[in-house]
């Protein structure tokens, strides 16, 4: 199957929609791993400031809303498939030739797709990549959360960077 120069996986930012399925599917096998292996709370050190250790986040960043009873789990679905929805019109208004920007919005969908599908199924995200200095820990993240990190970088940077719109 060939896309043909005029199609708007060619012409667009939805071309890198593979990366966003490649990080989707790396993200749910680890995180299938993750709580098929471990005991929840489990730690098993790595190296000396890295530890894979499985936690249940039931709410946003830094466990934000998390001890609120129940009716972040449908915010937080809420506004994932929203961003998620965000994410695709915004790649299909990218042009293919802004790589940064299309590669940003790419890894910012799989990150919000990737944890949408946690709460939609579990009520509660998985993380387990745990990183401390000393005895003071870092929250614990999952690789979709590592990917929307780095798409949100991509996307600053292009703001500084990216070439600028040229006017017709």
């Amino acid at each position: 199957m060939s896309f043909s120069s005029s199609s708007p996986f060619s012409s667009t930012g939805l071309k890198w929609l593979w990366l966003t399925v490649l990080f989707l599917i790396i993200d749910q096998v680890t995180k299938h791993w993750v709580a098929g292996t471990f005991d929840l709370y489990e730690s098993v050190a790595v190296m000396p400031y890295f530890n894979l250790t499985y936690v249940h986040n039931e709410g946003a960043a830094f466990s934000f809303l998390a001890d609120q009873g129940g009716w972040q789990r449908w915010f937080f679905t809420t506004i994932a498939a929203l961003a998620s929805g965000l994410f695709i019109y915004w790649l299909s208004k990218t042009p293919s030739s802004n790589r940064v920007l299309g590669v940003g919005f790419a890894l910012m969908l799989s990150g919000a797709l990737g944890n949408l599908i946690d709460r939609v199924l579990f009520g509660y995200v998985i993380d387990f990549l745990d990183f401390y200095v000393g005895k003071s820990h870092w929250p614990a993240f999952n690789v979709a959360d590592s990917v929307i990190f780095v798409g949100a970088a991509l996307m600053i940077y292009d703001s500084f960077f990216g070439q600028p719109d040229k006017e017709s």
